[in-house]
């Protein structure tokens, strides 16, 4: 039997991502407390019914139980039994337009959503490390989430392979969950550009002048060609994403920049990518 644990943000999708698995045929169980993924495991395996592939969606709505998800995939590990977890994420932006479309208080919440968004990241972030596969649903619709679980589940793994690219902030630490970290510090800084300091490395004139540096169009050169060197290694071992993160002092100008242009050139080269901004 293979087990599939789906877990992520509140507000990111896992209910849908659970009826697309039941469409899919797999038998689901949801609020899953992680202490008795073994005891159900071995409940199905003795069934009746022939159970080859489970999803056990486990989130923060188990509260105090939640915490023994890490022990609960040793045991898992320790059985033999093959088993893949599934992060679903959001930015904050989309999360916190989604509880106030739904009238929804986060679970967390004690006055606003956006302190229990803050507080289930920070409670998440360890499970977001040790997930096998990422989605970002930011701008996803319930239909084009549904399509990417089918093409993560029922594609090869050549093809399920993602790359996470993420900018951030070194003044407010590195990413947890990232592989590989680019420090963009070398990089002139805009921020000392009076007319685009305001700005982020969303809009074009950061972008061209982050790029304009000779050595910018250097590192862009030697680092894709090192990750088309790599990326298929990271195929042939099993490996099902690749978490990129570029840095910068504060995370909006340089780090965002380069985010975005790796994830257009990894894109063309025909790889499943997702991008994400932490601290813009």
């Amino acid at each position: 039997m293979e087990a599939i644990i789906v877990t992520g943000m509140s507000g990111a999708g896992k209910s849908c991502a659970y009826e697309c698995f039941e469409d899919l045929g797999y038998y689901c169980i949801d609020n899953l407390p992680p202490v008795l993924i073994d005891n159900v495991i071995e409940l199905l395996e003795r069934g009746k019914r022939e159970v080859t592939q489970a999803v056990f969606v486990i989130d923060i709505r188990g509260g105090e139980f939640f915490d023994d998800m890490k022990n609960a995939l040793l045991k898992l590990d320790e059985s033999g039994i093959p088993r893949k977890i599934l992060f679903l994420d959001a930015s904050d932006e989309a999360l916190l337009r989604r509880f106030n479309e739904t009238r929804r208080a986060h679970p967390l919440a004690a006055q606003s959503n956006l302190e229990g968004i803050a507080k289930e990241r920070q409670r998440m972030a360890e499970a977001k490390r040790m997930s096998d596969l990422v989605i970002d649903t930011s701008g996803m619709k319930v239909a084009a989430l549904k399509d990417e679980v089918k093409k993560l589940f029922l594609q090869k793994s050549e093809d399920v392979f993602g790359v996470n690219i993420m900018s951030f902030g070194f003044k407010y630490g590195v990413p947890p969950e990232a592989d590989m970290v680019f420090d963009m510090r070398f990089i002139p800084n805009p921020f000392y550009v009076p007319h685009l300091k305001g700005l982020t490395g969303n809009n074009k004139k950061v972008r061209d002048y982050v790029m304009g540096a000779e050595v910018s169009a250097y590192f862009k050169e030697q680092t894709s060609a090192l990750l088309e060197k790599l990326i298929p290694g990271y195929i042939r071992e099993g490996k099902h994403q690749l978490n990129l993160a570029f840095g910068c002092t504060g995370g909006r100008h340089r780090s965002v920049t380069m985010a975005i242009v790796f994830h257009e050139l990894l894109a063309e080269a025909g790889h499943r990518v997702s991008l994400s901004h932490r601290d813009i």
